[in-house]
């Protein structure tokens, strides 16, 4: 579950249902994430943080990944006190993230971290959080940012300007030198085909995996950020041809040239992962 590897799929699961947190890690997603924010209402977040913790002493080594609440909250402290130090903690998810601040404070004792873009204070501060000591890759949040904007929910505007922010965040995490980022939940969880071309989306937009809220998304999502049979048949492909032929060959009329190879090694590295 912690493997330096990135995620392509990384799954959401209740802090105050501790008992489905097993089921999360036989999922199938490459990592897991106890929420104590969004899935946790505010009189039940210290049942969850005790429900969390009694999870942890029983399973110090299932390294599960935590979001916490937003700094501007009085449940930030507790999450904090919580998961720093603990067993079991592979890093902290940080909701609303929009400054180093906030970084630094969940980041003590060396704890990794993913921020979540979900404002346009976090979109702003994009350069100064992809360059945080600690984080290992961006993550969306599409719709607390577009709450945050005022967009309309699947409107064409709306989507034009989320996919504004997805550039900014892709960029940003490239210029950092982070893994590509991970994409934002998809609400559907009964319609597959929605997930699939949800996720094949961001595949083709440079995200390196997608968050999931429901354990049916995980293979379909897994799946998508693996390369398919053409992909993979063209890259053998071209790394035949190439080492056929010491200068720039040429495939199906198309030259072999340096940026077409690295994508077929990539594409090839990506199938041997599983």
């Amino acid at each position: 579950m912690t493997s330096p590897t990135p995620p392509r799929s990384a799954l959401f699961v209740p802090a105050n249902r501790p008992e489905r947190i097993p089921k999360a890690l036989a999922s199938g997603a490459d990592i897991v994430i106890v929420d104590l924010e969004d899935a946790v209402a505010p009189a039940a977040k210290p049942e969850a943080r005790r429900a969390l913790s009694a999870f942890l002493e029983g399973a110090p080594d299932d390294a599960i990944w935590v979001r916490i609440n937003a700094a501007d909250t009085n449940d930030f402290a507790e999450d904090l006190a919580l998961c720093h130090g603990r067993s079991g903690i592979a890093g902290l998810v940080v909701p609303k993230a929009e400054s180093a601040d906030a970084l630094a404070e969940a980041g003590a004792r060396g704890v990794a971290l993913i921020p979540l873009i979900e404002s346009a204070c976090g979109l702003q501060a994009l350069p100064e959080l992809a360059r945080f000591p600690g984080v290992r890759q961006l993550s969306f949040g599409a719709l607390d940012l577009g709450l945050d904007l005022g967009i309309e929910p699947g409107s064409e505007g709306g989507d034009w300007m989320l996919n504004q922010a997805r550039y900014q965040i892709i960029l940003q995490s490239r210029l950092a030198g982070l893994a590509p980022p991970i994409e934002t939940v998809h609400p559907e969880f009964r319609d597959m085909g929605v997930i699939e071309r949800a996720a094949r989306r961001a595949v083709e937009m440079g995200f390196g995996g997608m968050l999931c809220i429901h354990p049916r998304q995980v293979a379909v999502v897994n799946d998508a950020f693996r390369p398919t049979a053409d992909q993979l048949a063209w890259a053998t492909r071209v790394i035949e041809a190439a080492e056929q032929d010491a200068g720039a060959g040429q495939i199906d009329g198309q030259m072999i040239d340096a940026p077409v190879m690295e994508r077929a090694r990539r594409l090839v590295a990506s199938a041997e992962r599983g």
